[in-house]
């Protein structure tokens, strides 16, 4: 399938589901050389007298907290974030909200209009203008800085190679229309909400009157961003160490109001130390996303008289991808989606904790068409569809998983063992998701599971390159999907947005090049003490500024 906007192309890992925090090495670009960790010890557990101090548990890994090297990994976004606003972010409801801009609309399909809200301003009450989101745009476009993953080649003015020429001065698509006020142009037409979801999220702005005379050269590795003096956030950090922690103390001069919290640290843990630190108070709140509580803890955390649990949207899909050119036959990927119980597999595994859907997209999205029922255990059905096939019940598939994920190695023994007993033979191969995700890239399977995050408001780049024909994991295309992609990337109206996706997810359950074995409900959990804080999948610390400790 041809894209013409080119945001397609957006390198995988970064839709990948942030609880295994995995990504592709090729999509970090250089992420991982930015500000350098410093080491030292944990941060304190308590301040000065009378300071507030809170602990966030995580278990993804942290690359950056430069935003000139955002990857489009969560944990690094939130982390970041927490010094310099995006433009705009999702709320708990997934809804758009303004952040460091009070609005972002569309002249049309290829302007955008990014207007600064006129209360922002710097730590040193600079005010932060469209200067400051032009000049961060231009050195996330340099080809010294190297940023590939932020994917501006969709811009005018840069190449198909995410770049602008070396020691360019400005961006031609990316332009100043007063002092509050930018406008993005595209090359070619991009729903507002693409623009929202993929960029504004992303583009977190730098004071230009702070750094502006640091060569472009050092800029992922200035001191300076080991400890900014000077940020639009509620915190700057003070100290981290890349595989350990991040602490933050609070901005007080924060345009949106001094944050209640005096100190706020982010401690990188297993996850198997998540219960233990609840349940002692050394961590005060998990996210959903970003804190993986294994699914073994969870009554034990339910089980806690200190903490409130809560279970955040069901985001994340346990996909299954099937080599089309391996299998060509549909009836013969309809029988191995009607020889499998999932809802067996949800209850037993998950403890329910999920839910079962059929094709990409899950309850938690404005999209998601509740009239599609899913495809029902039916093993006499199946075996028909195999007889009718004429399949091989000699031959056997490669069927390649994760060994990192311990629920989805039990579910590919449930799953192997149903196919079996229709007459489909599977090999389970397991292997890291590194291997795994190298295999898929080269065609090295028959079938692939992998947990796979579509984002809600915004699926299309993802569900576009993996139906788009030769070169995607599925290899599989379709007339009537295709005309109904070609249709979703110019589209911001959320009912037409419904039926365009609709149309695929029924055409995906109709020829199934991909199903979803189930989609997960995470845990979150939050100690009583602390007032404000509502872990969810999106928003989490959109108004930390807000959070309190009881009294």
């Amino acid at each position: 399938m041809k894209n013409t906007t080119g945001v397609a192309k957006r390198c995988v890992s970064l839709a990948l589901a942030a609880v295994m925090a995995l990504s592709l090495a090729g999509c970090k670009g250089k992420a991982n050389e930015g500000i350098q960790a410093e080491g030292g010890s944990a941060p304190a557990q308590t301040g000065a007298a009378g300071e507030k101090i809170v602990n966030i548990g995580v278990t993804s890994s942290l690359n950056t907290l430069n935003p000139l090297l955002m990857d489009g990994v969560e944990m690094n976004k939130y982390a970041t974030g927490l010094m310099f606003l995006p433009l705009m972010d999702l709320d708990k409801d997934m809804n758009f909200e303004g952040m460091l801009a009070d609005s972002i609309t569309a002249e049309d399909g290829s302007n955008f209009l990014v207007h600064i809200d006129d209360q922002a301003v710097w730590s040193d009450g600079t005010p932060v203008t469209a200067d400051d989101v032009i000049y961060t745009a231009l050195r996330i476009c340099s080809p010294v800085i190297g940023n590939v993953a932020m994917m501006y080649y969709v811009f005018e003015g840069v190449g198909d190679d995410g770049f602008v020429e070396a020691g360019a001065d400005h961006v031609e698509g990316i332009t100043k229309v007063d002092d509050k006020t930018v406008r993005f142009t595209t090359k070619a037409p991009m729903s507002l909400i693409t623009f929202k979801a993929s960029y504004a999220r992303y583009l977190m702005p730098l004071p230009k009157h702070v750094i502006e005379n640091i060569s472009e050269e050092n800029l992922m590795s200035d001191p300076w961003f080991n400890k900014p003096d000077v940020v639009s956030g509620p915190y700057r950090v003070t100290e981290f160490d890349r595989d350990h922690y991040v602490a933050y103390e609070a901005n007080k001069d924060y345009w949106k109001g001094a944050p209640k919290i005096d100190r706020l640290n982010i401690k990188i843990v297993e996850g198997s130390q998540l219960y233990a630190g609840l349940k002692s108070g050394e961590i005060d709140v998990t996210q959903n996303t970003m804190s993986s509580i294994p699914l073994e803890d969870y009554e034990s955390v339910q089980s806690l008289e200190n903490v409130n649990v809560s279970f955040g949207d069901p985001i994340t899909n346990q996909s299954v991808f099937i080599r089309t050119s391996n299998i060509p036959d549909a009836k013969v990927r309809q029988a191995m989606l009607y020889a499998i119980d999932r809802r067996q597999i949800l209850d037993q595994l998950l403890k329910g904790n999920g839910e079962v859907s059929e094709g990409f997209l899950s309850s938690a999205s404005p999209y998601f068409d509740e009239s599609i029922t899913p495809v029902t255990y039916d093993p006499e059905k199946a075996k028909t569809l195999l007889e009718e096939s004429g399949w091989d019940k000699n031959k056997t598939i490669k069927f390649c998983i994760d060994s990192g994920d311990s629920t989805f190695v039990n579910a590919a023994s449930v799953i192997a063992a149903q196919w079996a007993a229709v007459g489909i033979k599977a090999d389970i191969q397991t292997m890291d998701i590194n291997t795994l995700l190298g295999n898929a890239n080269k065609g090295d399977f028959d079938v692939m599971a992998v947990q796979y995050t579509y984002p809600p408001v915004d699926p299309y780049a993802d569900v576009a390159w993996l139906l788009g024909g030769e070169g995607s994991w599925t290899e599989y295309s379709n007339d009537k999907v295709n005309e109904a992609l070609s249709k979703v990337q110019l589209s911001s109206d959320i009912g037409e947005l419904k039926g365009l996706y609709s149309i695929i997810d029924k055409q995906v359950q109709e020829d199934v090049p991909m199903f979803s074995a189930y989609i997960i409900k995470t845990m979150a959990a939050v100690n009583k003490r602390l007032t404000g804080a509502e872990p969810s999948v999106y928003g989490f610390l959109n108004h930390v500024e807000q959070w309190d400790i009881a009294q």
